[in-house]
């Protein structure tokens, strides 16, 4: 059984979508071991408390990078986290902490990258004209939204699209995408070629 620590800063639906995956057996061999957040008062702690998963709050306010990370990093070793899934976590992640878990790291980012990185990607988005957009799970390495791409999903975008409209039918395709991503890394069926993530094929050698 493979551990995930989740990190987040708000509501964590997309905790919430992983969660409703491995409960439902659509993420197979995977457990959520810890859930932290930099905010004490993130709604998504008091949503995986009530689904009987340990849950901190870590206040990263006042706090030196280097020690705030410092505490993450031991919490999730602490519950021998395998996989760490950030899931609206809204911190950069230091280099240390990246190296900390080598391609262990995960996140999901609205937007089709490399366009659009960063905040307001769906604003972005609609001011340049895109007519598709979606979202990315992709490794987390020391640049922000930068990592090897694990999987994308797509959603056309609509003339009479706002930010918020955009976002809704964006999210429900991070909500499909994070458990598809997570199950294939757990899997290790793949290989990495500069920054291409390839599936190995099932009479191929790792």
């Amino acid at each position: 059984m493979q551990r995930l620590g989740i990190l987040l800063s708000g509501r964590g639906s997309n905790f919430l979508a992983i969660a409703k995956a491995i409960h439902e057996q659509r993420l197979l061999g995977a457990e959520i071991a810890v859930v932290l957040s930099n905010l004490e008062d993130a709604p998504g702690l008091s949503a995986a408390r009530e689904l009987n998963i340990p849950a901190f709050g870590i206040p990263s306010v006042g706090r030196k990078r280097a020690e705030h990370d410092a505490e993450m990093i031991a919490r999730l070793h602490q519950h021998k986290v395998d996989l760490v899934c950030l899931a609206g976590y809204m911190r950069i992640i230091s280099p240390v902490f990246v190296g900390a878990f080598p391609n262990r790291i995960l996140n999901v980012h609205p937007s089709l990258l490399p366009a659009f990185p960063g905040l307001d990607a769906q604003e972005q988005a609609l001011n340049y004209g895109a007519k598709v957009a979606g979202c990315t799970v992709h490794f987390v390495d020391e640049a922000v939204d930068h990592g090897v791409i694990i999987l994308q999903k797509t959603v056309p975008v609509h003339d009479d699209d706002t930010d918020e409209t955009l976002s809704a039918r964006i999210l429900e395709q991070e909500h499909r995408a994070y458990p598809e991503a997570i199950a294939a890394v757990l899997s290790g069926e793949y290989s990495i070629r500069d920054r291409r993530y390839i599936r190995n094929s099932p009479d191929k050698d790792l």
